[in-house]
């Protein structure tokens, strides 16, 4: 591709690659999430004898909605309690976009049963919406506490709006999340004590309550006692932290054990930082090597209050880690050849498979400017080390020429904009593009497009591999 500001590191293609064995977990959950909302409906169908009149078709409607609310609520909490043969096998922004998903569902059915079952019972007792709301809220049993569920469920959906997640942090957004939890518990008891499907029902109560302790175990468990067990197991401490490029900094981390976390390139921990300021919120950071069974290191870019903070982490600071977690590992590979794309900061993941993955690999590292490429004389050694990789360096936008670090590729000089995320862009530093698995990892705008680009190179959407960390 003439005209192009890159740097080439390349030689003959290395042993033959054989598939691993695919997971069938992202089949099955979907499978078994359909079967519980379809043992749901049984349940309705089971216990209604007739649809008759507007006030039957209302309530009907009101409880069809609330059963399904219900069930929705219980594996949305199950789904995001980070339980590791889910992450693993179906990744952790797949997940999020089937909570994501699931969310409005639930907030859609919870309304409609508020709204249907209001209507109905006003119909019947031939009364106004307003005292029939009255009435139950303040008289049935459990219902008060039913109504702040509710609230609190739909305050979170706002929050979860995508134009309202733009105008707060990620600290401030995980938070109100918790709410959710209080939400449920709030809300579980009015669906036992008023639900004409489960009042004169005891073995659907037990299942219930069955969904509902399982999810929470779930959630206990993996979100709050095991990083708990992990923190006190293997001590991690920071060892060194390090700048890697214009805002960008390596945290070294040392502790015991740490073979025990069974972490690989490519996977993510949630890092809490037991310092002031620090320490009330865990941030989502990739490994930036690959994992050690003494140390550990992630490579973050300034971009917020956490992430600047971490410039300023004195050694010795302790940390608890949750995870590892993420399926961007070895195990989505499904080709030979493969084509790891890097944007900015994007490259921590990418780095450590560019060292392990087996095989050919090409990595294409682009940046806006020659100075923000971090690790690059790490990314040169590599490259230097293994001759079945190739490895380019893009630049996007005007840079000034910079010397290169000590034993890398020379930096490239000023040249006009390079519109690398282009079909024929991609083609042209990977001839036999289609042929290729492709990690991806780069900011979201970069990652939208890239994708799209692949898609025009004629990659299958099967192989094209990425993890959004947006919230």
């Amino acid at each position: 591709m003439a005209g192009t500001p890159l740097t080439t590191r390349y030689a003959s293609c290395g042993p033959s690659h054989r598939r691993p064995p695919r997971s069938v977990v992202p089949f099955l959950v979907p499978g078994l999430i359909w079967a519980g909302a379809a043992a749901v409906l049984a349940l309705w169908w089971s216990d209604t004898t007739a649809v008759v009149g507007v006030t039957g078709w209302l309530t009907g409607a009101g409880r069809i909605a609330g059963l399904l609310a219900g069930y929705a609520c219980a594996v949305l909490l199950a789904l995001m309690a980070r339980v590791p043969l889910l992450d693993h096998s179906i990744g952790t922004d797949r997940l999020a976009r089937w909570h994501a998903l699931g969310g409005r569902c639930a907030i859609s059915l919870i309304l409609a049963h508020t709204l249907l079952i209001i209507w109905g019972y006003a119909v019947a007792s031939r009364t106004n919406v307003v005292d029939q709301t009255t009435l139950l809220v303040l008289h049935y049993p459990d219902l008060l506490k039913g109504t702040a569920g509710f609230l609190l469920l739909v305050v979170t959906g706002i929050v979860s709006a995508r134009a309202a997640r733009r105008r707060m942090s990620y600290e401030t957004w995980h938070y109100l999340h918790f709410a959710t939890y209080l939400a449920v518990f709030l809300a579980f008891g009015h669906q036992l004590s008023n639900g004409a499907d489960f009042v004169a029902d005891r073995p659907a109560q037990l299942a219930w309550y069955a969904l509902y302790l399982g999810a929470a175990a779930l959630i206990v468990w993996y979100r709050f006692a095991v990083p708990v067990r992990h923190g006190l197991r293997h001590r991690l401490t920071v060892s060194a932290v390090r700048t890697e490029a214009p805002g960008v900094v390596s945290v070294h981390l040392t502790g015991r054990h740490l073979d025990e976390l069974g972490a690989r390139p490519g996977q993510f921990f949630r890092w809490r930082f037991l310092t002031r300021g620090l320490w009330w919120t865990a941030n989502p950071y990739s490994l930036s090597a690959p994992p050690h069974p003494r140390h550990l290191r992630i490579t973050v870019k300034a971009d917020g209050s956490h992430s600047e903070a971490l410039a300023h982490l004195a050694p010795g600071t302790r940390v608890w880690a949750e995870g590892p977690y993420g399926g961007l590992t070895a195990d989505r590979r499904t080709a030979p050849k493969v084509l790891l794309l890097a944007g900015g900061v994007g490259i921590t993941p990418l780095r450590a498979l560019f060292e392990t993955l087996p095989g050919q690999v090409t990595l294409i590292y682009r940046a806006r400017r020659t100075e923000d490429f971090a690790l690059r004389a790490e990314l040169d050694a590599i490259a230097a080390a293994r001759p079945t990789t190739r490895l380019h360096y893009v630049v996007d936008g005007h840079p000034a020429p910079t010397a290169p670090h000590p034993g890398a590729y020379p930096a490239p000089d000023a040249v006009p904009p390079v519109h690398l995320l282009t079909p024929h862009a991609l083609s042209g530093l990977v001839p036999d593009l289609a042929e290729h698995d492709v990690y991806l990892c780069g900011p979201p705008g970069m990652t939208d497009a890239a994708v799209r680009a692949l898609r025009g190179a004629g990659v299958p959407r099967r192989r094209i591999h990425h993890e959004k960390f947006a919230f």
